[in-house]
């Protein structure tokens, strides 16, 4: 597999540090509201990268944090009336009631900031000993930038061209403007823990340093997050980490581009920012998902209104093709016929091409071409004119849902649901049209759709779909 890596600019061949093992650390949520639609980005893409490595044999360990002590935390609980975790424990609840409606799978571990405090006093201990590290009056703690000579290497910037773009004004108590915060001094009313600098709290990107450590070890295999974190804060994970451990921090860097709404930059001046949770309460949450993996990762890509809907009516296509085969394997029977063989071959070389852009750092959106085109030959050789055999349907039917769970594409029950009063209302309409009382069979199928059923008449019988 070939992964483009931020770091050298260019696409390279997946080595892992232990064969047939992939070391993943993402950077997650700061949980002081529900997540937007930009956070269902990083999310979908990299559950994507290891639902891939995993399809394809490795061992994926996968570690997303949660930053649940921050200045927008702190300031929610002000306004609130409460307390930051109060505040970091809601939204970490209804991040996990969004990641699951996107099918998002859970990370291996998901490590809080404030359950690893003595771990980063560990670390900034070290940085302090080794030089990098200075401590101020206040009981800040900065790192020096500039003792880190290869500051500046993911983004491709030079120290001096990063220094004249940060317009940081040079404060009372640092020594450079480009240094930053690893430890915050208290301030009257926030939360707090001992230090031996005093009464304070973490800076956000030593937490990353710290658990990507803790939980990957030293090195770890790829490092992955959006695209506004290449700087400040995926550079100045490195600097911690390579300044520690004296040693590469990670081997691959995989960056997702941005979102913008109607072509235009989210946010909330602009009255264009949207929660996932709002998006999904009017079109689900399975057409956002869609619509993350339809465009290669890299690629910025545009949120509208008729765009999710293109992302349903998409989605639909791809369910009706399952709900149909579905049918089919349950009303056919017998192993292949004549001729079927080359149908198996036909379909099996959909899931070669599958494999072949995924292979290539991540395409997925040629991969959901890849399954419509399997969809598109399941529709034309598997119906109910062709009468395949059964062996060739669950074929067929396993195949599709191989390839469309290695998206997370899928995962609705379409079909189910299905209780005892409406099988009788199916049931009669099933009688109506064979006394040809068709005026009674029409009523019937009206009141199953009000009820969110819709009824499919084919050849071979009746197809039922909820919605």
């Amino acid at each position: 597999m070939k992964i483009y890596n931020t770091m050298t600019g260019k696409k390279e061949e997946l080595k892992t540090i232990t064969d047939g093992e992939v070391k993943i650390y993402a950077c997650g949520p700061t949980v002081y509201n529900y997540i937007h639609i930009g956070n269902a980005r990083p999310i979908c893409v990299f559950d994507i990268l290891r639902r891939y490595l995993e399809y394809r044999g490795y061992k994926v360990t996968f570690v997303q944090n949660f930053t649940d002590i921050d200045d927008k935390i702190i300031k929610r609980a002000n306004e609130e009336g409460t307390d930051y975790k109060t505040v970091s424990e809601k939204y970490i609840e209804e991040y996990k009631k969004d990641a699951k409606g996107l099918n998002v799978r859970e990370a291996t571990v998901h490590p809080k900031a404030t359950e690893n405090i003595q771990q980063m006093l560990d670390m900034i201990t070290t940085l302090e000993e080794k030089g990098y590290a200075y401590s101020t009056e206040y009981g800040d703690v900065y790192f020096r930038t500039n003792r880190f000579k290869e500051y500046g290497k993911l983004s491709h910037q030079p120290l001096e061209d990063l220094e004249a773009g940060a317009r940081i004004q040079i404060g009372d108590t640092k020594e450079d403007p480009m240094d930053f915060a690893l430890w915050k001094g208290a301030k009257p009313g926030e939360p707090s823990w001992t230090s031996p600098w005093g009464e304070g709290r973490p800076g956000w990107h030593i937490e990353c340093s710290t658990m990507a450590k803790r939980y990957l070890g030293e090195t770890i295999d790829i490092h992955c997050g959006g695209q506004d974190l290449i700087f400040p804060h995926h550079e100045n994970e490195i600097a911690q980490s390579e300044c520690t451990n004296e040693k590469p921090f990670a081997n691959y860097w995989m960056h997702n581009g941005y979102i913008n709404v109607d072509n235009k930059k989210m946010s909330k001046s602009l009255g264009n920012f949207f929660t996932v949770r709002d998006v999904a309460e009017q079109y689900g949450y399975e057409p956002i998902r869609y619509l993350m993996v339809s465009s290669h990762y890299r690629s910025p890509i545009n949120y509208s209104i008729d765009i999710i809907n293109q992302c349903k009516a998409s989605l639909d296509r791809l369910y009706n093709c399952r709900e149909d085969l579905r049918f089919l394997a349950k009303n056919s029977e017998g192993a292949l016929r004549e001729g079927e063989q080359e149908i198996k071959d036909k379909l099996l070389g959909h899931k070669k091409d599958f494999i072949r852009v995924m292979e290539d750092d991540l395409n997925t959106a040629d991969a959901i071409t890849a399954l419509f085109e399997l969809a598109r030959d399941i529709n034309t050789n598997l119906n109910p004119q062709t009468k395949p055999s059964k062996e060739l349907c669950d074929f067929a039917l396993s195949l599709y849902g191989e390839l469309a769970d290695v998206l997370g594409l899928l995962y609705e029950e379409k079909d189910g649901g299905i209780d005892d009063e409406i099988q009788t209302l199916i049931d009669q309409r099933t009688q109506a049209r064979k006394d040809k009382n068709w005026a009674e069979a029409d009523r019937i199928r009206d009141e199953l759709k009000a009820r969110g059923i819709t009824i499919k008449d084919t050849p071979n019988g009746t197809i039922i779909v909820t919605e």
